[in-house]
């Protein structure tokens, strides 16, 4: 198959991880033909967040909700190690608010919305609730859509008639 990387001229990775990508989207019907190429991507990039999240949209597409989970933890631990993120959440919160227009925190926010909505998928109710209501505290405006996942979450069940 061919793999032109200049349509992707935006994409910042090398032409050899690009040409993986394309591969993984070129083979998509095959599943373990496509996950072979994403894993390949991530085991050469040393994890860039670029192919992290390309990989995450991946997985979650594939309802590999377990690798998708994966994929946006890790992505969350390379921000926080790079931005140097304390790990209690009351410390962390007003520096999100903060930051929350800066593209690396939008991107955390997103990851972490992410990881809400697939914990979600995975039956992990409380988890994503309180995900979702800590990301929709921090962007009231909805901007990553916790809201409307915390709304799906803790709505009451209707009653049948």
């Amino acid at each position: 198959m061919q793999a032109d990387t200049n349509r992707f001229s935006w994409f910042e990775v090398p032409d050899d991880i690009k040409k993986l990508l394309i591969l993984a989207a070129q083979t998509w019907e095959n599943t373990s033909e496509s996950e072979k190429y994403i894993q390949e991507a991530l085991a050469k990039t040393g994890e860039n967040t670029d192919v992290l999240v390309a990989a995450y949209r991946f997985f979650y597409y594939k309802n590999n909700y377990v690798l998708a989970l994966q994929t946006t933890d890790k992505l969350l631990d390379k921000i926080k190690e790079a931005e140097k993120f304390p790990d209690d959440w009351d410390e962390l919160q007003p520096i999100l608010v903060n930051r929350q227009e800066d593209p690396q925190i939008r991107l955390y926010l997103n990851a972490y919305a992410a990881s809400g909505l697939v914990l979600a998928k995975l039956g992990a109710i409380e988890q994503a609730t309180k995900i979702s209501a800590r990301v929709k505290e921090i962007a009231q405006n909805n901007d990553f859509g916790a809201g409307f996942l915390l709304d799906i979450l803790t709505r009451p069940a209707e009653e049948d008639d």
